[in-house]
């Protein structure tokens, strides 16, 4: 008998985090819900913090995840942006430890190379397999729930490798 095992994918962000949740079986794999956690730019940062962990922490209870896996930081050529995100991805990190759910952490260029074969491949490509691999009618929306398929699903081959 294989062994099931879920994978949630996070795409951090502080407007908007993706969550993707795959579900892996023996070498197929297969969607189970993705969508994306939204914050008000009116709302304060200790608001918008908790709401990301509180909503996450819903979904961690909802679907309990075996393992997850996060997009790391990389390059921001605005420091703001990159301070924001760094905030949204600590408080993701923290409910996922908190919750017990082993951490697994890929660069972009990662995401891409395992999903597409191509580390350079547009966000396009990225989603349009993406949806095949999943056998989705339509690209997943948001982009950011898109992405953070694609980083479960780059976990999930790490695991099937």
């Amino acid at each position: 008998m294989q062994i099931k095992k879920r994978i949630i994918g996070l795409d951090p962000g502080f407007g908007i985090v993706g969550y993707g949740i795959v579900d892996i079986q023996g070498k197929s794999e297969s969607l189970v819900k993705y969508g994306a956690i939204r914050t008000s730019a009116k709302d304060s940062i200790p608001k918008r913090i908790e709401k990301i962990y509180d909503v996450l922490s819903q979904i961690l209870t909802e679907y309990i995840p075996d393992e997850s896996a996060v997009e790391e930081l990389y390059f921001f050529r605005n420091v703001t942006t990159a301070i924001s995100v760094g905030e949204a991805r600590g408080v993701i990190l923290l409910a996922l430890e908190k919750f017990g759910v082993k951490i697994y952490e890929y660069t972009p260029m990662e995401v891409k190379l395992s999903v597409t074969g191509y580390g350079k491949a547009t966000k396009r490509q990225v989603q349009e397999m993406v949806r095949v691999m999943l056998n989705m009618d339509d690209i997943p929306r948001p982009d950011d729930a898109a992405d953070a398929l694609a980083i479960a699903l780059c976990h999930a081959h790490q695991i099937l490798v």
